[in-house]
Parts: C-alpha cells; sequence; structure tokens
C-alpha cells in the first residue's frame, strides 16, 4: 500500500525489513528470558561482561546500545541482586570496572540457552550458505555505515 512520490515504499525498504526483524528478534528474546527474571538489556550486559570482563559503564552502554544513564541504573541492580561487582573506588580515573559473579554467570548460562533457541528458530529457513552470506551482507552494511559517520 504505497503511495508514488509519498516516500519510501515499506514493501521494498531494506532499513524497515531490518527494523522489523530485530523488533520481531528482541520480542522473541524478550519472551525467553523474561521468566528468567531477566530483560534484553540485562542479558546484553551479562554477556558483554562474561566476553569482556572490566568493561566501564559507557563501553556497556554502547555495547548494550542503551545511554550511560541507563546502564548505570542497570548495573547498581545488578551489583546490588550479586550478579555483578564493582570496585568501591575506582582504580583509575573515574571508572569502575565490572565483573560478573558466580551468581552472574550462573545466570547467564541459563539465558544464552535461551536466546539460542530464539537464534536458533530464526534461521531455522536459512541453509549454513544463507546464513553466511546474510551475516557477510550485514557486516558489510555495518562497515559501509560506520565509514559514512567516521566521514561526517
Amino acid at each position: 500500500m504505497s503511495q508514488k512520490g509519498a516516500g519510501i515504499d515499506l514493501d521494498k525498504s531494506l532499513g524497515y525489513l531490518l527494523k522489523e526483524a530485530s523488533s520481531a528478534l528482541r520480542t522473541a528474546m524478550e519472551a525467553v528470558l523474561r521468566p528468567l527474571g531477566m530483560t534484553v538489556t540485562h542479558y546484553s550486559c551479562l554477556e558483554l561482561l562474561a566476553q569482556r570482563p572490566g568493561l566501564s559503564n559507557s563501553e556497556l552502554a554502547r555495547g548494550a546500545f542503551v545511554t550511560r544513564q541507563s546502564m548505570n541504573v542497570l548495573l547498581q541492580n545488578l551489583e546490588r541482586d550479586g550478579y555483578v561487582t564493582r570496585p568501591a573506588q575506582a582504580p583509575r580515573g573515574k571508572v569502575l570496572p565490572a565483573r560478573l559473579t558466580p551468581r552472574g554467570r550462573q545466570s547467564l548460562e541459563k539465558a544464552t540457552a535461551a536466546v539460542r533457541s530464539v537464534e536458533v528458530r530464526m534461521l531455522a529457513g536459512m541453509t549454513e550458505a544463507e546464513q553466511a552470506d546474510a551475516f557477510r551482507a550485514l557486516r558489510s552494511m555495518v562497515r559501509s555505515l560506520g565509514a559514512a559517520d567516521e566521514g561526517a
């Protein structure tokens, strides 16, 4: 249902389709994480810390696609609930590097399995070659937009 000359034809817009896929993925992830007491941002934070221990609030916020303020609130809650630890004082500068606790790792293990099940469902209709092509195409898009942002 598009009107000629009225902007982007959403049925043919790759950007719109990517946003729709992103929204569907987030909804599916929220559905499997909710019973574990997590949100996608909570999971993302734990996953980032498992792979890159000691990240700062700002680095975690960038990696989880949220504001520094939102990440700060989440980190305070995760620390209060025993999922992460941060030093009382910054070892250098103002950065309080966060690390997963054993409870955080155990919680992440369950969440990772749940998120993997969503990704398996998402990719079920694609061959391995199609999955590899999609991965390359998306990486290329990210690089192209990143290069454009750097030049701006």
